[in-house]
């Protein structure tokens, strides 16, 4: 995933990654059948890690504003200790193989559904508890927040500063005020 993370689809050789796994080059074709079969097992390893706890997150009951500040929070940090070292998987597929690789667009288009989903329902949830959580349609507000999110990482490896990137976060918060 690391592999993958910090040079992409394309710039990643096999050998890179037999050496990153430990794994023979016929066990890793053997257990994976190509390059491209062990991509989209680390892009389902990368929903795994990170977005089904996210979901949970979601699922928790916590304010939904308070929870996405606190997401949005813990993502300006993943960037800032990461550099550009580690950028999103989600979102480096999306830019480098989505339109050639209907596996990729599969992988990429659940995760990032899912996401908004929950993103969603935690907003809706949030305004039928009471909780300030905006005026706009639920599904808009979580659709642009996925953006900010996706953006943010995007940003991040442009402009790896906390005060601009806290900057963005607070003004995608306003979306819900």
């Amino acid at each position: 995933m690391f592999v993958f993370r910090h040079k992409g689809y394309e710039g990643t050789s096999v050998q890179e990654l037999v050496e990153a796994t430990g794994v023979g080059r016929g066990s890793l074709y053997a257990a994976f059948g190509s390059k491209d079969g062990l991509y989209q097992a680390v892009l389902d390893r990368y929903r795994e890690r990170y977005a089904l706890p996210l979901v949970d997150l979601l699922r928790g009951g916590t304010p939904a504003r308070e929870l996405i500040r606190e997401i949005l929070v813990d993502l300006v940090e993943a960037i800032l200790r990461d550099g550009r070292e580690q950028t999103c998987l989600i979102v480096g597929a999306a830019t480098e193989r989505l339109c050639h690789d209907p596996e990729v667009a599969v992988r990429v288009g659940a995760t990032t559904s899912l996401l908004e989903d929950e993103l969603t329902e935690a907003i809706t949830a949030a305004r039928n508890r009471g909780e300030p959580a905006g005026t706009r349609d639920p599904r808009d507000s979580a659709r642009f927040l996925m953006t900010v999110i996706h953006g943010l990482r995007v940003t991040g490896a442009i402009n790896p500063d906390r005060r601009y990137l806290m900057s963005v976060v607070e003004a995608a918060l306003g979306c819900l005020d």
